[in-house]
């Protein structure tokens, strides 16, 4: 169980630093949805089947469509995809954010009490889970999903406000 963890990890870690590294907005992209559905392999080694499940198909499937279809439609050219190589002071700064969140994870992991290993864990069948979110959980849950969409979709208009009077001069 623990080589399945382990390659679980190393598969993360390298989608993440190969996404961090390319300087290709639609691979970087495409590594993200690696991204997520490693995460969604996780949750299934952990025993978690709805987390995985809702991972796969609202990340891997859902987000990462939208955000894909974002970047197609607000870029113009393929040269627009390719990012321009960060100054030193803006990866340092980079460095120095990530060690500081990795530092506040590892010390809150550190000083959480693990529980005693005093038997199984409690089993919660998907189907109680899924009768939950839709029955006293549902309007949390459509509420979230609103939100979510009016982001993303908010997040495409201001990527494409800069162009708003871009196509008018080819009209008649």
């Amino acid at each position: 169980m623990n080589a399945v963890l382990l390659g679980l990890g190393l598969f993360l870690l390298a989608c993440a630093a190969t996404a961090l590294a390319l300087r290709n907005l639609i691979r970087s992209i495409l590594l993200l949805v690696g991204i997520w559905f490693g995460i969604a392999a996780f949750y299934l080694w952990a025993g978690a089947e709805f987390a995985a499940f809702a991972q796969a198909l609202v990340y891997g499937g859902a987000v990462s469509m939208v955000v894909l279809f974002a970047v197609l439609l607000t870029r113009r050219s393929h040269a627009e995809t390719e990012a321009p190589p960060a100054p030193a002071a803006r990866v340092a700064s980079a460095l120095l954010a990530g060690g500081a969140v990795a530092g506040v994870l590892v010390a809150a992991v550190l000083r959480t009490p693990l529980p005693a290993a005093g038997g199984p864990p409690p089993f919660v069948p998907v189907r109680a889970l899924g009768a939950l979110l839709l029955g006293p959980h549902a309007a949390a849950l459509l509420i979230v999903g609103a939100v979510l969409t009016i982001a993303l979709l908010g997040g495409v208009v201001l990527a494409a406000g800069g162009r708003a009077g871009a196509g008018k001069e080819n009209s008649p």
